[in-house]
């Protein structure tokens, strides 16, 4: 019961803290909104037309986005590291959401060269295609290698050479499609719209609420494959499905806002630290919770700390995930 009412508490309080953060992200930005601007707006009253523009246009479709891909970034996690059995797994480490950034990167840059727009459909396709290649590629190096560092050293190399090719590829687009190629490969939750946000929603919510289906095979599975079997677990068919599932989680967010680093790899660890189980029942709707909260607060700062100059939404990802990822390899290092 103590146990219990520790997770109901917890739920409560992180729903707290990302309505709060969600209504902070509307209010807070280079130009304030008042909470009187907001309601206008959200009613249909436009006494203020700059500040409905900003708040119907930019900031809201940015700030759902915001909490739809990170909560799939975090969930796709989640799953890698299930997988994997690994706690440094993770969509931007085993090199995955590079591979889904090279693709959309050629299909961008084909596209508009040739005058083209590019769909919300097309860059998923293109990213999914991307992330599973990539995820093939560390599978078959998988089979080889039985040491998981070896592992995840060569998930970071084809993170560094998928990179270099996206590097080659935007040099060679066109001089009024760079900047917003650049800024998209380095991982940006800017340029958002309705149209997007509604292609994100359709892929990220149904598959996130499958990956809370599987939430009692998965719960087997960690307790080991013999135990998996025994309860009825097609243990082959269930890593198919968390290979798929991760691999759509993590091309959507790609194909949307580019690489982002290290919310993968830390949210999922401080969602356990956080309620203290492992039981994936639990963890799926809290990583879901604490995705966003990390994202909701690091696309705040990317967008205010030097404002009007806006911050690519990996750097300051980085700055915040980093820590708690070295913080792991010491503790796994005095484990072992």
């Amino acid at each position: 019961m103590h146990t219990s009412k520790r997770m109901t508490i917890a739920y409560l309080a992180m729903a707290a803290a990302l309505l709060a953060l969600f209504a902070l992200n509307l209010f807070w930005g280079s130009v304030a909104l008042s909470p009187a601007d907001i309601a206008a707006a959200l009613r249909g009253r436009r006494t203020n037309a700059l500040a409905a523009n900003i708040l119907l246009q930019l900031r809201l479709p940015r700030a759902v986005m915001v909490v739809l891909l990170g909560a799939a970034l975090s969930v796709a996690g989640y799953l890698l590291q299930t997988f994997f059995a690994n706690p440094i797994a993770g969509p931007f480490v085993m090199g995955i959401s590079s591979g889904a950034k090279l693709a959309v990167a050629l299909t961008m840059v084909v596209f508009l060269n040739r005058g083209l727009l590019t769909g919300s459909l097309t860059l998923i396709l293109a990213a999914f295609a991307g992330a599973m290649a990539a995820m093939l590629f560390v599978l078959a190096v998988a089979r080889r290698v039985q040491q998981m560092s070896i592992l995840v050293i060569c998930g970071v190399m084809i993170g560094y050479i998928c990179s270099a090719v996206t590097d080659i590829v935007v040099a060679f687009a066109q001089d009024s499609n760079i900047v917003n190629l650049h800024n998209w490969s380095m991982g940006s939750f800017s340029g958002m719209t309705w149209a997007t946000l509604g292609a994100s929603a359709l892929i990220t919510i149904p598959t996130v609420v499958l990956v809370f289906l599987l939430s009692k095979p998965l719960g087997a599975y960690l307790l080991g494959e013999n135990y998996a079997k025994s309860m009825g677990v097609n243990i082959r068919g269930f890593r198919i499905a968390l290979v798929l599932l991760s691999s759509i989680l993590s091309a959507c967010v790609t194909a949307f806002a580019g690489p982002i680093s290290f919310v993968g790899i830390a949210v999922p660890h401080i969602t356990r630290m956080i309620f203290r189980t492992s039981q994936p029942i639990v963890l799926i709707p809290a990583t879901f919770l604490t995705g966003s909260l990390f994202c909701l607060v690091s696309d705040l700062i990317a967008r205010t700390a030097f404002a009007p100059t806006e911050l690519t939404i990996s750097t300051v990802t980085s700055v915040l995930g980093a820590p708690v990822v070295i913080w792991l390899m010491i503790k796994r290092r005095r484990n072992s």
